[in-house]
């Protein structure tokens, strides 16, 4: 599959989990938007419902218009879903996640969180994800943020699948899109809505009987303040069971030279573990490459 095949339109451009980051990247970019289709086991979704069950039933319902006032957001996901992980590390998202925003000298998570849309619920307002930051104007071509919305039932205009405007990752900030200028993102469970933070978009109203339930992962540059508090969302105990790798997404790294060491200069690793380490500083930034 080549990007000569999306021609962007109306709808929003499936793939097949076998596409190439490259090819993901290049759509991703030019549409804001695109549903990756199976790219989780249903094993894998089952396992993490069955293991944030108890917390998704005692999560209180949103208390304002925009989070949903009969919607439940559930989260602390790497510390309470041993299955999430294997999605929050998925190899290919962390690719196109990379690519995309390749400007910045490392990644790290921003939020892991469970939104479960109960029946009669209406459409969330229209947004961009990156206005999380303080409605801070980023410049059109520097991306903070690559988020997901993995399937864990089937995505149905009836159930309140996530409502896109492709393409609007280029418009102008305005506060007054509706729901008529979006597409429904419909997919099967295990498919995964690949976004930027600067595309349109919202949940959409769920007229069924029953709830629509997606697991938001995002990421950002590793020099922002993350979404969801890691450190704290997860508990020291449990964090010391996870490999590097996990934890430097998580954000135990240095986020570019000089930002985010501990005391002493200290690796955050060092600094989890408890042990001396070494000078945490990276490596000098090249600032002709910018």
């Amino acid at each position: 599959m080549t990007i000569a095949d999306t021609a962007a339109d109306t709808a929003l451009i499936h793939v097949s989990a076998d596409t190439p980051a490259e090819t993901i990247h290049e759509i991703l970019a030019r549409d804001g938007a695109l549903v990756i289709d199976g790219l989780a086991s249903p094993d894998v979704i089952d396992a993490i419902a069955s293991e944030m069950g108890s917390y998704v039933e005692a999560t209180p319902n949103g208390s304002d218009d925009f989070s949903g006032r009969t919607t439940k957001r559930t989260g602390a996901l790497v510390a309470r879903s041993p299955a999430s992980r294997k999605l929050v590390s998925h190899p290919l998202i962390l690719d196109v996640a990379g690519r995309l925003m390749h400007q910045a000298t490392a990644i790290q998570l921003h939020l892991t969180q469970l939104i479960s849309i109960g029946p009669d619920s209406p459409s969330q307002s229209i947004h961009r994800d990156e206005w999380a930051f303080d409605f801070f104007a980023f410049p059109s071509d520097v991306h903070p943020q690559c988020n997901t919305i993995w399937a864990m039932t089937d995505f149905t205009e009836e159930n309140g699948a996530t409502r896109v405007i492709p393409g609007s990752q280029d418009w102008p900030v305005d506060l007054k899109h509706t729901i008529d200028e979006t597409v429904p993102v419909e997919m099967t469970k295990g498919s995964c809505l690949l976004y930027t933070g600067k595309v349109y978009h919202g949940g959409g109203a769920n007229r069924s009987e029953d709830t629509r339930t997606g697991l938001n992962l995002t990421y950002c540059v590793a020099w922002l303040r993350q979404e969801e508090n890691q450190y704290l969302s997860c508990p020291r105990e449990v964090a010391l069971t996870f490999d590097d790798e996990l934890l430097e997404l998580m954000g135990y790294r240095i986020g570019a030279y000089a930002l985010g060491y501990v005391d002493d200069v200290r690796n955050p690793l060092d600094a989890l573990r408890g042990e001396t380490g070494s000078m945490a500083f990276g490596v000098v930034p090249d600032a002709s490459a910018i």
